[in-house]
């Protein structure tokens, strides 16, 4: 079995490919029993596993399948899985085998790969994908250990480093870029489309702000109101968005919708009715929630995930020394991990060299209650049963020994004697 990941991320490739390969949640189990099925393509097994992680910067695959050449096949489904051409996607992922793929598990779940460097967030959603995947059968010995050592590196980062103590959010980015269109927040009103967690933090951080006025905008009312109820805001439904968007001098949106919201047509009748005031617009959604061509409006400014990347490295220097630390904590769990695999390989021969033990044994002892129930002496029964055992146990590498040559010889002669020593 190899271990691998395959994926992209928002280093390799811009948001408009990112959207194109996004998996909501509840599209997650699907594609883990899928890959699945794509791996039993090349072997009859079964034993294969598989997982997936799609977040707002990243949709990657980890997997371990005994497949020939299960790099190219994991890279390939997710072409064929989304119906795209492989060979444009390919230049935009990363193909990582068992070391670097732990290292790279390890690293993710300690938000040293995300665009928010030491956010919290993408353990949480890891730690869903886990789930989803372990519902649909995607997890077996390695995928299991792997996410749980992923885990447990990502706590002893967090509690031993100060990776997340400078870190810049996603919302916080948000507000300073706000800031740039509008002198105070304090006389804006503000709408957030959807009600999931990065909404909540969003909200979290804008109120903190004293806005004009929060309105929470969701499919589900009774949500929408639940939340916008700790902002001391109001509730609208998605469908009223059309009639109220013209009130909105800021829109946050991020939401799980598979196509786009807010079309250029309807932002050009709000700043219509607005008489061109400006209108501020993040859309933190992938696939996107907010049609790009918004962008190309005098008077709207939109930005996208990518667009808040030059926002959060703001700081990175107070980090550094965190992420060094961080870094080599990752490395030496790597280097356990790698040690459990390489025991796990030997796993197989162990039991076979057990297996084939317990069948001498038996027959031998078989052998030794025959001549005790023909009444044969105690002792020389059991000398006789200690000499067959060593016997059979020594004919194999004796023979092996016989038939070697050469180097193979010289190998096997000093390696022999360190397996059959006896303890002192």
């Amino acid at each position: 079995m190899q271990l691998l990941a395959v994926g992209l991320n928002h280093n390799t490739a811009p948001v408009s490919l990112r959207e194109q390969l996004a998996l909501g949640p509840e599209q997650l189990g699907a594609a883990v029993q899928a890959a699945r099925g794509w791996f039993s393509r090349f072997n009859t097994r079964g034993e294969d596993e598989a997982a997936l992680l799609s977040t707002c910067n990243r949709t990657e695959m980890y997997a371990a399948s005994d497949a020939p050449d299960p790099l190219d096949a994991s890279a390939r489904f997710l072409a064929d899985y989304h119906q795209l051409n492989f060979a444009d996607l390919r230049p935009h992922l990363y193909m990582l085998p068992t070391h670097d793929a732990v290292r790279h598990a390890f690293r993710v779940a300690s938000g040293l790969d995300s665009m928010v460097l030491g956010e919290a967030q993408i353990l949480g959603q890891m730690k869903d994908a886990v789930r989803v995947a372990d519902e649909a059968g995607g997890l077996g010995t390695y995928l299991h250990q792997l996410f749980q050592r992923s885990f447990a590196v990502a706590k002893e980062v967090r509690s031993t480093t100060e990776i997340g103590a400078h870190s810049v959010s996603m919302a916080a980015a948000a507000v300073r870029l706000s800031e740039r269109i509008f002198d105070r927040v304090s006389e804006q009103n503000v709408l957030f489309i959807g009600a999931g967690e990065m909404i909540e933090l969003c909200a979290t951080h804008f109120a903190a702000h004293n806005p004009k006025s929060i309105t929470i905008a969701n499919r589900t009312l009774e949500r929408g109101e639940a939340l916008a109820a700790r902002f001391s805001g109001r509730a609208i439904r998605l469908a009223d968005l059309s009639d109220l968007l013209p009130q909105f001098d800021i829109v946050i949106s991020s939401t799980a919708s598979t196509l786009p919201l807010i079309g250029k047509g309807l932002v050009e009748r709000a700043l219509k009715a607005r008489r061109h005031r400006p209108m501020f617009m993040v859309d933190l959604a992938v696939p996107r929630d907010i049609e790009p061509e918004v962008a190309r409006l005098s008077d709207a400014f939109l930005y996208t995930v990518d667009d808040l990347a030059d926002v959060v490295r703001t700081g990175v220097e107070n980090r550094q020394a965190a992420v060094a630390q961080a870094e080599a904590i990752i490395d030496t769990r790597v280097q356990s991990f790698m040690h459990w695999i390489g025991d796990r390989a030997v796993v197989p021969v162990i039991r076979d060299l057990h297996e084939s033990s317990e069948l001498l044994r038996q027959a031998e002892l078989e052998r030794a209650r025959k001549l005790l129930a023909k009444g044969e002496d105690v002792d020389a029964v059991l000398e006789a049963l200690s000499k067959g055992l060593t016997a059979k146990f020594l004919h194999g590498p004796q023979q092996a020994l016989h038939r070697a040559q050469g180097d193979e010889r010289a190998r096997l002669a000093s390696l022999l004697p360190q397996l059959f020593r006896g303890r002192r």
